[in-house]
């Protein structure tokens, strides 16, 4: 029983007020207040069990997910939870951004209420992150005013799509429109899958689930598709007409709705993939951090305890740069959500002027954030030790539900590319006068940014957040500015970005993490209520830009903006950081408020009552059912008794 004292001590050297900064994390008092409400009611609930998930066959798994679903949409009924609706991913907000008004009175009502169920079905068995390359088509039927949805080659197969499998009744698919004989692009059409009778494929759609993915449990508990359509026909109004339609003549035409529109409908997505960022490495950190409080190794004096594991330097330099990344990602998450409602505005008064910018943002943040916490996670799993590799430790199974954010909505690589064309488009235009703006402003001081030496005498000046601004913004000044001069000696642009895309993606790299520590340092500046919650939100910024400079010196140094002895300071200064982190560190992943139910590891809990729980889960295992194990007679004794028939060859 002696762990449970452990966090009982730890939370008492808290240096600020836990329940303020629970507060600061949720984003609101009302949000705090609605979350922790939902998270008491699911652990409470014994049809939300999942501690056996690992262990349950793949129809088990997918059976008990649809029970918890269909249990959670009840009592989001009977609780009155407004706001919470269940949809498959991209669904409803593709209706909402792509769809004309007559269609989302239509559809977005029976969604909603799940009349329907819908899926996107966007990604094919051939294409992924080149959209328009897909190879289903949807040819229009002047005669009878309907579009033919066909698959055509065996790589146009709908591939992927969560949902698909064997829930959804509809789908949005994404085809390329044909009018006579020509082709207009991928457009998204509304197709009904299975009847909403007895739920089977309607003729001419062959349809079911790609099969087991990586991991115990994970996403396995959701139904990725393969669709295949031989000639399905659909009336015309079910083609996506809030940016452009068919008419009855079968004449393709762009509505006077700008096809910018659709791109609020991506910021929407790229900023909750952002906010599940902050989440899911949340949890990973919690997990870590409690258990390295728990764990004991080495360092005994005269009989006495050995030394915690988060005493360790080297525990503390892997984990607490990711506990200060949480609230990092937690907080440009926020400036996302800000950030989508002010492109909202602007797109419903025909304000596009700022959409390059934020396509660049979100694609950059999707990337960076979803990147750095599947490394994160895997990196939590490391610093439990041994114990960290079983599954009731919580991590394997959170790697494996979370490491495919590194590819849907946009390969990572990808989307870093997208945004480093943005930045080499920011730079040639530099000497136009026009001046950049929002994320990108900076630029507009390149000059200055190309020649400034960082004022950094001692180790303490690291703590000026205009320092590690400054540092941050001439880092990222200097490796756009390089690749554009040298992507002008190519001949060839497009050549040019393809020798030296992996330069071009550091740039990006290096842009969207200025952005998160900017938006760091605005949330420090606010009003933040509470004893000590902004002093350990200062701490955790100077660890979080501090332990980014550490990792990437090279190219800090290689701006000209700090020496290496700069830099050697900042390292010093971050190991005087970790010191302030330490008694915190416990209270810091409380103010997640995730109850032992969400975490859903033995390692993490909330009591630190580890040992005694590994032990019991254990014996929960199915190989324990027994004592003498399946197959030994056939397998074992044999060996044993060297009772093996050997064959004469």
């Amino acid at each position: 029983m002696e762990a449970l004292d452990y966090h009982a001590k730890e939370r008492r050297k808290a240096e600020f007020d836990v329940e303020e900064m629970k507060i600061v994390w949720a984003g609101s008092r009302q949000a705090y207040e609605i979350s922790d409400r939902v998270a008491r009611l699911v652990a409470s609930d014994p049809v939300f069990r999942k501690d056996n998930r690992t262990m349950l066959s793949r129809k088990d798994l997918f059976k008990d997910t649809l029970r918890k679903a269909a249990h959670a949409w009840k009592r989001i009924i009977e609780l009155r939870l407004s706001g919470l609706f269940f949809s498959c991913g991209m669904f409803i907000p593709a209706i909402k951004g792509q769809g004309n008004e007559e269609q989302q009175q239509k559809w977005l009502p029976m969604a909603y209420k799940m009349q329907i169920i819908g899926c996107y079905a966007q990604t094919e068995l051939g294409h992924g992150s080149n959209v328009q390359g897909l190879e289903t088509t949807a040819t229009f039927d002047p005669e009878t005013d309907e579009f033919v949805i066909h698959s055509p080659t065996l790589t146009s197969s709908k591939w992927w799509p969560g949902g698909l499998g064997k829930v959804s009744t509809h789908a949005l698919v994404y085809a390329r429109l044909i009018t006579d004989g020509q082709d207009h692009g991928v457009h998204g059409f509304i197709v009904q899958l299975r009847s909403l009778d007895d739920h089977l494929p309607l003729p001419g759609i062959t349809v079911g689930d790609i099969g087991m993915k990586f991991g115990s449990g994970a996403y396995n508990s959701m139904d990725n598709g393969v669709l295949r359509f031989d000639h399905v026909r659909i009336p015309r109004d079910q083609m996506l007409m809030g940016v452009s339609q068919v008419t009855r003549e079968g004449k393709f035409m762009q509505s006077d709705v700008p096809r910018q529109l659709v791109y609020g409908t991506m910021v929407y997505v790229r900023q909750k993939i952002v906010a599940d960022a902050s989440s899911a490495l949340s949890r990973a950190v919690c997990i870590a951090t409690r258990y390295s409080v728990v764990r004991r190794q080495f360092g005994s004096h005269n009989g006495g305890p050995e030394t915690q594991v988060i005493d360790y330097k080297t525990q503390q330099s892997r984990l607490f740069p990711l506990l200060a990344s949480a609230y990092a990602f937690r907080f440009v998450g926020e400036w996302l959500k800000w950030l989508y409602t002010d492109v909202t505005q602007r797109l419903q008064a025909s304000d596009f002027s700022t959409l390059p910018e934020v396509h660049a943002c979100t694609a950059g943040l999707k990337s960076v954030t979803t990147s750095a916490t599947a490394d994160a996670i895997e990196e939590c799993r490391k610093l439990c030790g041994g114990h960290g590799y079983l599954s009731s430790s919580g991590l394997p199974e959170l790697f494996a539900v979370y490491v495919p954010a590194c590819t849907y909505e946009g390969d990572n690589v990808v989307l870093l590319l997208q945004v480093a064309r943005f930045l080499m488009k920011t730079v040639s235009q530099l000497g136009s006068g026009k001046k950049p703006v929002g994320t990108i402003a900076y630029m507009g001081r390149s000059e200055h940014l190309l020649q400034c030496r960082c004022e950094v005498e001692r180790a303490e000046d690291w703590l000026k957040p205009n320092v590690i601004l400054e540092a941050f913004e001439a880092r990222a000044a200097r490796m756009s500015v390089i690749c554009a001069k040298n992507l002008n000696n190519f001949p060839n642009q497009e050549e040019g970005f393809a020798q030296l895309a992996t330069d071009l993606a550091e740039a990006a790299v290096a842009h969207v993490q200025l952005i998160i520590v900017s938006k760091f340092i605005e949330k420090l500046q606010q009003d933040i209520p509470g004893k000590g919650v902004k002093r350990q939100l200062e701490i955790l910024f100077n660890v979080y830009a501090l332990s980014l400079l550490h990792k990437h010196l090279g190219d800090f140094v290689a701006s000209g903006c700090i020496t290496p002895k700069q830099g050697a300071l900042a390292n010093e200064q971050l190991r005087l950081l970790y010191s302030q982190v330490r008694p915190n560190a416990i209270a810091l992943v409380d103010a997640f408020n995730y109850t032992d139910h969400y975490l859903g590891s033995v390692l993490g809990r909330y009591d630190g009552n580890v040992y005694p729980k590994l032990y019991e889960e254990a014996w929960k295992d199915p190989l324990n059912e027994t004592v003498v194990p399946d197959g030994y007679h056939e397998y074992i004794r044999p060996i044993l008794k060297q009772h093996i028939r050997v064959a004469r060859l």
